[in-house]
């Protein structure tokens, strides 16, 4: 049985759409999308007997599952196609689970011995999520009878009464978050994405491409937070520039539409990774654009929004034209991350992407396809080092988010009680004043609640006590700080534990 197959309505840079040997067959598809409300990037489900399902389309499409990020879509639609298969093999369609059916399909996928891919609560409580969006749709739209997802009572951080799934795992979150010290990210960055050896030398064998846009992604994640989908999508105006007048970071903004939280949102970056992504845009990138014009690759695009010129405060209107020649205006902050993707200016040369990070072919690169370049970074590290140090690093895209916030706490708290000689009394006049370190570091992930920022990504290293550690009277930098935090939890690496 081949089970559930899922397709996604072409983006930009996919197959022409009279180039495919299926969609060869049909004659005015975009318009025949267009009414139905499918817009590129939309995902479609087709049954083991290659049947589609009028009630997932309308889902997908005009529900509140329209609103979900890219990564959550591509994510929950994962989960729906693992669970439809196993309601297939018991002989069932999805709209006919129950909630005994839910009980089985929990069992197997987190305690069954015959199940070797066993899952933890973290990836559970997301299937959870995911299911329960789908099943409540449904229920709302009197698509089925009843949900198979059973709920109870719980007190909510603001004190209300909600429910909840009452399969959802209370021992997730944290068990497997990991951190990286600055030292032991160079590490993992030289080595894994830049081809340096164990002796810290460029390792000959290396035949790694996209060095220097591999290396610059990765710096401006650890130094800025930003989340994958995001930094991923940022177009080349997007950044901040780097002035005269020297400092360490630099402040940009991102579009509400570009967040997870919808809402526009100022981001810090390290003055060393904008020189990098600098170095990357004047070389490596500005090669692929040059390879792909003199292959025409360009008109080839689809769904290509041509950029014609700026207005407004601080130019944050865009004005373009799509394909068919219309002319459309829009705010920079409401641009979906598909859109973004689809944007080009006609340059001197040519037809250019406005997307910051590119492929060899010079088209867009995909924000998901960095997890398979980390991934790929962390096994070579794994492959170096394994007999030079007692623990290799490794690095996910969101690893660096963790890793950011937590150089963030230290270096504000460090900031707040050594730079400026804080005594008790001091220190909370200075927070009534300035605001709580736990409150700007909140603001700089874009969380929505200070409640997110501590019990999501830093309670794990409240064990740490990482206040009172701070707060001794000794005169130490925040890197010397984050090493004494490494070496008190096997959750934090740092460069010193792998020599």
């Amino acid at each position: 049985m081949a089970g559930w197959q899922v397709f996604w309505v072409p983006q930009q840079g996919s197959t022409p759409r009279g180039e495919h040997p299926v969609l060869k067959r049909w004659t005015e598809l975009e318009e025949r999308e267009e009414a139905a409300r499918i817009d590129p990037g939309d995902p479609f489900m087709l049954d083991p007997d290659w049947r589609a399902d009028a009630r997932l389309t309308r889902y997908f499409t005009r529900s509140r599952f329209a609103r979900l990020s890219p990564e959550t879509k591509r994510n929950y639609v994962t989960d729906y196609r693992v669970f439809f298969d196993f309601l297939w093999q018991r002989g069932k369609c999805w709209s006919d689970a129950t909630a005994e059916d839910l009980l089985d399909w929990e069992d197997w996928r987190r305690w069954s011995p015959r199940n070797e891919r066993r899952i933890g609560p973290d990836k559970w409580n997301r299937e959870l999520a995911a299911l329960t969006k789908l099943y409540g749709w449904a229920v709302d739209a009197c698509c089925i009878p009843s949900s198979p997802v059973t709920t109870r009572e719980a007190i909510s951080r603001n004190g209300d009464r909600v429910q909840v799934p009452a399969a959802r795992a209370r021992n997730a979150r944290g068990s497997n978050v990991k951190w990286l010290t600055p030292a032991a990210f160079r590490l993992w960055r030289d080595v894994g994405l830049r081809g340096y050896g164990a002796d810290g030398r460029r390792d000959r064998s290396w035949r790694g491409r996209h060095d220097d846009r591999n290396a610059a992604f990765a710096d401006l994640l650890f130094s800025s937070g930003l989340r994958r989908s995001e930094a991923g999508t940022l177009l080349t105006f997007e950044l901040p520039s780097v002035e005269d007048t020297p400092r360490r970071y630099y402040a940009g903004r991102l579009g509400a539409e570009a967040t997870k939280s919808r809402r526009v949102r100022t981001f810090y970056v390290a003055a060393d990774a904008l020189l990098a992504i600098d170095a990357y845009c004047t070389t490596t990138r500005r090669a692929a654009i040059r390879r792909a014009q003199r292959h025409r690759r360009y008109d080839r695009v689809e769904g290509m929004l041509v950029l014609t010129g700026r207005s407004g405060f601080k130019q944050s209107v865009l004005h373009w034209h799509d394909q068919r020649g219309r002319e459309h205006r829009r705010g920079l902050a409401t641009l979906s991350h598909q859109e973004r993707l689809r944007l080009f200016v006609d340059g001197d040369e040519g037809l250019e992407p406005l997307a910051l990070w590119l492929s060899e072919d010079g088209t867009p690169f995909a924000p998901h396809s960095w997890e398979a370049v980390f991934h790929a970074a962390s096994v070579r590290c794994q492959s170096i080092l394994a007999d030079h140090v007692a623990e290799p690093p490794f690095m996910t895209p969101h690893m660096a988010r963790h890793s950011f916030a937590l150089h963030m706490l230290v270096a504000l708290h460090h900031a707040m009680d050594r730079r400026f000689g804080l005594d008790p009394e001091e220190r909370r006049d200075h927070r009534l004043l300035y605001g709580d370190v736990w409150q700007m570091v909140k603001d700089l992930l874009g969380h929505s609640s200070v409640e997110t920022t501590r019990s999501i990504y830093l309670a794990p290293v409240s064990d740490l006590q990482v206040r009172s550690l701070l707060m001794e009277d000794v005169d130490t930098d925040t890197g010397e700080l984050l090493r004494l935090i490494a070496a008190a939890s096997d959750r934090v690496l740092d460069a010193e534990e792998c020599a």
